[in-house]
């Protein structure tokens, strides 16, 4: 029996007046597990909820069921939100727009959009990505085809599935400016939703991307059949190659060591709710990509950021041996196992450059 913790509300005492946040008129561009879940979250804060979906028979089970049996079964949604196909009716009117579809949809979508938004609308992206041709993070994306718009990131530890329960989560929300991240703080925080805000935008996108690629890694070592040793060794060493990369590109270390860097590396790697690791335990066990991706029957964003994650590297010069060796399994067929004994036999290395002995 699924435990809901939603009675923690009541624990906590009566809820803090929310004035400032109250009636907020909110369109969730998206209705996968990720989009749903945080339409309950804001219409449970008392805000106006429309849902939207490309996909007549998603919102037809939306409205006839008030659950998404397919993507959060259990989770029942109110009465009173809204669903719709209608794009012009989710984005038109809307104090903010949570953009929630997969990464790869995200431009397709936002272009889609930009008819119907306002000068200096919000525009909260919750997706995790690089797009691999232009090697944009999602908000550089959205910005580009979207430039009336304030665009903002949502990101951190924070499976669907759980927040959909409300089990206490902590997330980041990085914005242009600290009003905005204040005011989105404001919207999304609650008793069981902990918010954090950061300028790092950057930072935020970078390791809520590439942790991904690292969670297929950590997948891959459990379908082998290796042990906790193996776990750790990729996560740390994966936070190493995030870090490496972002620092570059401008990210902040004190990004990729809090929430969005190894916090999200962390839960992903560890938890069978991540569809990237879900991902790389069928890969270990000697599925090919393609048929790893259908038997998840979800949008796997790791295998869609491994790419771009190599061209990102390629361009600023950076070594990312965990990374490179999962695009060798993924898309060059090598067999896992000698990608791990690969990583195993590198050349021998300090394990932080910039510490010596005097």
């Amino acid at each position: 029996m699924m435990v809901t913790v939603r009675v923690l509300n009541s624990y906590f005492g009566k809820k803090k007046e929310k004035d400032d946040r109250m009636g907020q008129q909110v369109g969730v561009i998206g209705a996968g597990s990720w989009g749903t879940a945080l339409a309950l979250l804001l219409h449970e804060n008392g805000h106006k909820v429309t849902m939207w979906s490309a996909l007549e028979e998603e919102i037809r089970m939306l409205e006839e069921t008030h659950e998404h049996g397919q993507k959060l079964p259990g989770v029942k949604l109110p009465e009173d939100m809204i669903f719709t196909t209608a794009l012009q009716a989710a984005v038109q009117g809307k104090d903010i727009l949570v953009l929630a579809v997969p990464s790869p949809f995200t431009r397709s979508t936002a272009h889609r959009m930009k008819e119907y938004v306002k000068e200096g609308q919000i525009i909260v992206d919750v997706a995790k990505g690089i797009e691999e041709g232009t090697l944009y993070t999602l908000s550089q994306v959205i910005q580009e085809e979207i430039p009336q718009a304030q665009v903002a990131v949502l990101s951190g530890p924070s499976h669907a599935e759980e927040v959909g329960r409300g089990i206490p989560t902590t997330i980041v929300v990085g914005a242009g400016s600290r009003r905005t991240a204040e005011y989105l703080q404001t919207l999304f925080m609650n008793e069981v939703f902990r918010v954090y805000i950061s300028p790092d935008m950057l930072g935020i996108e970078l390791g809520a991307a590439l942790k991904n690629v690292v969670a297929l890694a950590a997948g891959i070592a459990d379908g082998l059949g290796y042990g906790d040793n193996t776990k750790a060794a990729l996560i740390t060493r994966g936070i190493a190659e995030i870090a490496r990369l972002g620092l570059v590109m401008g990210g902040r270390s004190e990004t990729f060591y809090g929430l969005t860097g190894m916090g999200d590396l962390i839960v992903t790697c560890a938890s069978m709710h991540s569809r990237n690791r879900r991902a790389g335990i069928l890969i270990g066990k000697g599925y090919a990509m393609e048929e790893a991706m259908k038997e998840v029957n979800m949008v796997v964003e790791g295998v869609h950021s491994a790419k771009a994650a190599m061209a990102l590297a390629k361009k600023y010069q950076v070594q990312l041996p965990i990374i490179e060796q999962v695009n060798a399994v993924l898309f060059e067929g090598k067999p896992a196992a000698h990608a791990v004994r690969d990583l195993m036999i590198r050349d021998k290395k300090l394990e932080n450059p910039e510490l010596s002995w005097e």
